[in-house]
């Protein structure tokens, strides 16, 4: 048995998270695979809000939710995940997806940036309702990637303090560091009135 990708076990724990109808957030939708996945958990009455700072991973993404027929679910934003909160209001997101490092296929160069991420991460924070689940896919395999992946999971252990759940996901005894999940709950609100 081999066992499961990162981007699979994140799947996984989110499937259970997002209902139909709910608003969720793919923060870096490169190819589109994860926003495929989030539109189809969505259904027809929910909405994914995609980014990303490449016009070339836009016109992917949109492609393939196009050829799976999910577009009227996802609107797609070419700007940096740091603004999701221009298109979002505080509590109202289920999930919030990021998969970091490079855009597959693409120029190698071009990475997601450690500042702007953990500024996202925090915007992230304020937008998930109670209960919501953050992922993180982090690629430790790059000298960039792995200053970004210690910032981000040095940033969601902290959020402990906060009363959320946070988990790591990772393969050990790889060669080089290998990629590795982050997943958070937040803190779940409860209604005092039902205590009594």
């Amino acid at each position: 048995m081999t066992p499961p990708r990162p981007t699979e076990i994140a799947w996984s724990l989110l499937r259970q998270a997002i209902s139909v109808g709910d608003l969720v957030i793919d923060a870096t939708a490169g190819n589109g695979h994860d926003t495929v996945f989030l539109a189809e958990c969505v259904g027809p009455q929910g909405r994914v809000i995609a980014f990303d700072v490449q016009d070339e991973a836009i016109r992917a993404a949109a492609l393939r939710v196009e050829a799976a027929g999910l577009s009227p679910r996802v609107e797609f934003h070419v700007k940096s995940h740091v603004r999701m909160e221009e298109h979002a209001q505080p509590g109202s997101v289920a999930a919030v997806m990021f998969n970091l490092g490079y855009l597959p296929g693409a120029d190698h160069g071009t990475t997601t940036v450690v500042g702007e991420t953990l500024s996202a991460m925090e915007a992230t924070a304020r937008l998930l309702k109670p209960g919501g689940v953050l992922s993180v896919v982090c690629y430790p395999g790059h000298e960039a990637g792995a200053v970004e992946a210690h910032a981000v999971e040095d940033w969601i252990s902290a959020r402990t303090a906060d009363g959320w759940r946070v988990a790591k996901y990772a393969m050990l005894g790889t060669l080089r560091p290998a990629p590795f999940l982050l997943a958070a709950t937040t803190q779940i609100t409860l209604d005092q009135s039902t205590l009594r």
